[in-house]
């Protein structure tokens, strides 16, 4: 048997957005996780937001399409600002993104997209998860 120990912490309200590409999934996504919030007793505003109707370049930073979501115990009346989560599908959204998220945040990552076209095509020198940045 493996035993893991977790740190948990009790918080009244997290804002978390998700980032990827037009056609990822990242609207469905953010509508699934607002209904569950919705579904145990929580309050949230949701902000979806997605590129024009021309879809740019898969991987591109003109591509990335992100939905936020501020969820509360207490009465939530915008989508929020600084990000406790940020759960980015590929270099692109990290890119966009990683600004918005708080010092001490939470970072998600598929790192099965950070290969050399997808950093390339997001403007990086390097791999942002070899170096930091």
């Amino acid at each position: 048997m493996t035993t893991i120990n977790k740190r948990i912490s009790d918080i009244d309200e997290a804002t978390i957005r998700f980032a990827g590409d037009s056609g990822d999934g990242m609207q469905l996504t953010g509508t699934q996780f607002s209904d569950n919030t919705a579904i145990f007793g929580n309050d949230l505003a949701t902000l979806p937001d997605f590129p024009a109707e021309i879809r740019a370049p898969k991987g591109s930073l003109a591509g990335v399409s992100s939905f936020q979501l501020q969820f509360s115990n207490k009465n939530v009346h915008t989508p929020g600002d600084d990000l406790n989560v940020l759960v980015a599908m590929n270099p692109a959204g990290l890119k966009v993104h990683i600004g918005d998220l708080k010092d001490n945040g939470m970072l998600i990552l598929n790192t099965a997209n950070f290969t050399k076209k997808n950093i390339d095509l997001a403007g990086y020198d390097e791999n942002p998860l070899e170096n930091n940045s």
